[in-house]
């Protein structure tokens, strides 16, 4: 009795952790035949564990929705990571995560190990509010969004544009990616035969009551370039108005190490310098971002960044002046 409880635990743990395993694959992963797994997850669905089933030659098995919540099974390391990622939740720039994200550290502090309770505490986390406030995305629509790109099945939604235009989508949802302090969804959009990246909170996902995606499944295609988070990198930076590029006397190694906004691109040319591109909502916040690298560089485009650049440095130098006669700096 006490084996078959720990395999019953062992295949609930293996169906949390893909959207769907063939009777094959959980034989050979619990070293089982696929007979028994079939009884096993009989098992499950007679003790309410909402375990489909496809009757296909090979067996398919995935973990459903259901009226309770399975038990979460994690080994140290998950439940560690978890558990940070509760301290730090307040600032994911989710409605409502912060005191969610409270409730459920309690519950976890309670039954986590001395051992890990240890692990935890010594990451001492604070966070502080931002200056800039940012959209919140609603957690259901942070859920339904996910789960339509784990199974990978059409979603259809409402997206409002930044000039406020609203507009259906059909789209094959591939990732969510975190950019900053807002949420985007990588997808290829079916209407437009074309990929789209699109902000978490300007999507309303048209979803069954219990939150999930209806729609058929599709066949993940190749993201451009290979990297989900580079290509929405890429294309958050093409939006912002401002685009200005220059050549930095310092390594690609050096420049990254001293950048603190996301919205740059670092190419290596080869001599010991990088040409540096950067984005930004007026030029004088990206002149100083270059100014405030540390190494020498030679502004390249537009004309704007040279006069941003120059007025900086007439307004340091007065200020510098005013300090060392300990008056007020003139008018700028």
């Amino acid at each position: 009795m006490l084996e078959t409880s720990a395999r019953l635990l062992r295949l609930l743990s293996l169906l949390q952790t893909r959207p769907e395993w063939s009777g094959p694959e959980l034989s050979e992963r619990l070293g089982i035949s696929v007979r028994t797994v079939r009884r096993d997850v009989e098992k499950l669905r007679s003790l309410d564990y909402p375990v489909e089933v496809d009757l296909g030659p090979t067996g398919g098995y995935r973990l459903g929705a259901g009226a309770a919540l399975p038990p979460l099974l994690l080994d140290d390391e998950e439940a560690v990571a978890v558990a940070v990622s509760l301290q730090t939740a307040g600032g994911a720039g989710i409605a409502g995560l912060s005191e969610t994200a409270v409730g459920a550290m309690v519950k976890l502090e309670r039954i986590l190990p001395e051992r890990l309770r240890r692990r935890v505490a010594a990451v001492g986390v604070s966070t502080v509010a931002p200056m800039r406030a940012t959209p919140s995305v609603d957690p259901a629509t942070l859920v339904a969004v996910g789960g339509a790109c784990r199974d990978r099945r059409v979603l259809d939604l409402d997206y409002t544009a930044h000039d406020g235009t609203g507009t259906r989508r059909r789209v094959e949802p591939h990732h969510l990616v975190a950019w900053g302090r807002r949420w985007y969804l990588l997808a290829y959009d079916l209407g437009r035969d074309d990929w789209r990246t699109l902000r978490l909170d300007r999507v309303v996902p048209r979803v069954a009551p219990d939150g999930l995606a209806t729609g058929p499944r599709f066949v993940p295609r190749e993201v451009p370039g290979g990297d989900p988070a580079e290509y929405v990198a890429s294309k958050v930076r093409d939006v912002r108005p401002v685009r200005c590029r220059a050549r930095v006397h310092a390594t690609v190694e050096e420049v990254r190490a001293r950048l603190w906004t996301d919205q740059a691109g670092v190419d290596d040319l080869g001599d010991g310098t990088c040409r540096v591109r950067l984005a930004g909502d007026d030029v004088h916040g990206v002149a100083v971002v270059f100014a405030a690298l540390g190494f020498e560089f030679e502004a390249e485009e537009p004309a704007e960044l040279g006069i941003a650049l120059r007025g900086m440095a007439q307004r340091c130098g007065r200020a510098a002046d005013s300090s060392t006669r300990g008056g007020a700096p003139g008018p700028s």
